[in-house]
């Protein structure tokens, strides 16, 4: 009976071991809690971020692929900034992939966020949506950018843009 009892005794503590692995590997998925993360690490600008479930951008994407023009969705997720507005950081380009990006803009001007941070790592909140962008307001976005001329002008096409106005946003530090 020992022998048995030794084997059962191993079966139990691998199956533990199992378990507190698949556990900590958990953290890698679609989402995190703001719970987490140590806010003191992070700028905060607008309202501070308070959905329990942020998403990582690679989650993100997949939500604004769902979206029709005219949809909203209330979310908060993480990732990279790409561009922001040279002029005074009215704007900011996020990366959701290799291919794609949302442009940020804050709710009702109410904050700016700084003009050196492309790179950096952000947690924003506040709503997705498709929209289109006209020629004149992405030849705008252009100019704050410090494109050239000649870049502006090869505007010539609306587009289709996934969208978010955020209320909150995190910038680590």
């Amino acid at each position: 009976m020992t022998n048995n009892y030794r084997i059962m005794n191993k079966n139990i503590l691998f199956l533990t071991g199992l378990l507190l692995l698949a556990s900590c590997n958990n953290k890698k998925g679609t989402s995190f809690s703001i719970n987490e993360i140590a806010v003191k690490n992070y700028e905060v600008y607008g309202e501070k971020i308070s959905s329990e479930q942020i998403y990582y951008k690679k989650a993100i994407t997949e939500k604004y692929k769902n979206l029709s023009e005219g949809d909203t969705v209330d979310i908060a997720f993480s990732s990279t900034v790409n561009d922001v507005c040279k002029a005074k950081g009215c704007w900011m380009k996020i990366a959701l992939n290799t291919e794609n990006e949302t442009m940020v803009k804050f709710k009702d001007y109410g904050f700016f966020v700084p003009k050196d941070i492309e790179n950096d790592t952000v947690i924003i909140q506040g709503k997705a949506f498709v929209s289109e962008i006209s020629v004149d307001e992405q030849r705008h976005f252009a100019s704050d950018a410090g494109k050239t001329e000649k870049e502006i002008a090869a505007i010539t096409k609306p587009k289709k843009s996934f969208s978010f106005i955020a209320n909150g946003v995190l910038i680590k530090k």
